[in-house]
């Protein structure tokens, strides 16, 4: 019997240990986000792009409509960004990170690109899901 509740309580012990904390959560989809604006700024859209989830699942919602999967998306950003003069520099301002579930959690801000072409602002929501243990962008709808 003392071996039984012993293995139980290094099992709870394991679980509630491989969670991570709202916090930590929160940290790590930061982290990811200024990755993105740090590639962005560098007209490195691949790099920037790392932060999608690389599925044909993916879904992006902008004025053009509606975008399935990771390289239509990566292709669209492309056409539309061909040069560090259209890239400029992006900057997200965060409003609220929200969790949805366990392993979810929405993205609600604005971007702002400062670019020799021309500035542009708006906003998003964008949702992160943990997968495979990285935070990845599900889905993205910015205006």
């Amino acid at each position: 019997m003392k071996k039984i509740i012993f293995v139980l309580c290094l099992l709870s012990f394991a679980i509630g240990n491989s969670q991570t904390s709202e916090k930590e959560d929160k940290a790590a989809i930061l982290s990811v986000m200024n990755l993105q604006e740090k590639a962005w700024s560098n007209n490195d859209l691949e790099g920037f792009m790392q932060g999608y989830w690389k599925s044909d699942s993916l879904k992006f919602y902008g004025s053009s409509g509606l975008t399935k999967g990771w390289q239509q998306t990566l292709d669209n950003y492309k056409k539309g960004y061909p040069t560090k003069e259209h890239s400029g520099t992006l900057n997200f301002t965060i409003s609220d990170i929200s969790k949805i579930e366990v392993g979810s959690y929405w993205v609600m801000g604005e971007y702002h690109l400062k670019r020799s072409v021309g500035d542009a602002d708006g906003v998003f929501i964008i949702i992160f899901k943990k997968i495979d243990g990285e935070w990845k962008i599900v889905a993205d709808m910015s205006c």
